[in-house]
């Protein structure tokens, strides 16, 4: 599961982590879990969807598993609850037994995982009977503003970094496919269903700055430019993005949830 890019928490929270709790609380939220239930957050990252299920769900407990060790001791920092605990761990071969816990979630983790079926897979295995398995992601393809935005200037810039659009990268990322996951794990009444979120900057440059940070395949584009590339990228941006009279970017992010129960 792990990505090189995804190593800088600070980073990370600047460029899409800050938007993931809007997204999280809604899908907590709609899984509309009993409390008391023992929770296993997969991709915990910094620990966004680990609080939210904190706050709204009241678990029993909720075990946070990430590749990186990183993100872990950023989640640990964050998330002081004594129901909490996180460790490093694969997506792929969790270190959790058969039937040994109530609800699997994963926030937007799914797609930088190699082998996605097999991860399912291990959702499943690790579910009680009747249990939730459910994740969201990204819609990189529409729903992404920010990043759409980004690579539509890239592309008229640099068509040859085209490759490097999410859009074209993570086909995971739609209905069909998550759909398709949780069938073929021997999941039940699965469902899928879009969470859109507000994304506003209040300028330009919390728009941009995020960009400079390396963390995630656009950051890192940026990273490998030249500052007359760079510039004319950035420059590109300020003149396409719809900014407001006062300055402010107001934008939009929709994830996909997928989810379904154990037979």
């Amino acid at each position: 599961m792990t990505h090189p890019v995804w190593a800088d928490a600070d980073a990370y929270e600047a460029y899409v982590g800050r938007w993931s709790s809007l997204v999280a609380g809604d899908f907590v939220r709609g899984l509309a879990v009993a409390p008391g239930r023992h929770w296993l957050d997969v991709g915990c990252g910094t620990g966004a969807l680990t609080s939210t299920v904190l706050g709204e769900a009241d678990p029993a407990r909720i075990t946070g598993i990430d590749p990186s060790a990183g993100f872990i001791a950023q989640a640990r920092a964050r998330v002081q609850d004594a129901r909490a605990s996180f460790h490093v761990g694969d997506a792929r071969a969790l270190p959790v037994a058969d039937r040994a816990v109530d609800v699997v979630v994963s926030g937007l983790t799914l797609n930088f995982v190699p082998e996605p079926a097999r991860a399912v897979a291990e959702f499943a295995r690790v579910v009680r009977p009747a249990g939730v398995v459910s994740a969201y992601v990204w819609d990189y393809t529409e729903g992404m503003a920010m990043m759409r935005h980004f690579w539509a200037a890239v592309a008229h810039l640099d068509p040859a970094a085209a490759g490097r659009d999410e859009a074209s990268r993570f086909t995971v990322c739609r209905p069909g496919p998550l759909r398709e996951l949780w069938v073929d794990a021997g999941l039940r009444d699965v469902s899928v269903r879009p969470v859109d979120v507000p994304t506003v900057f209040a300028d330009f440059d919390d728009y941009w700055r995020p960009f400079l940070g390396g963390q995630g395949s656009a950051p890192s584009y940026v990273t490998s430019l030249g500052e007359p590339q760079r510039a004319a990228l950035r420059d590109l941006l300020a003149a396409q993005l719809p900014i407001e009279p006062d300055g402010s970017i107001r934008l939009t992010a929709r994830a996909w949830a997928v989810a379904g129960t154990a037979p």
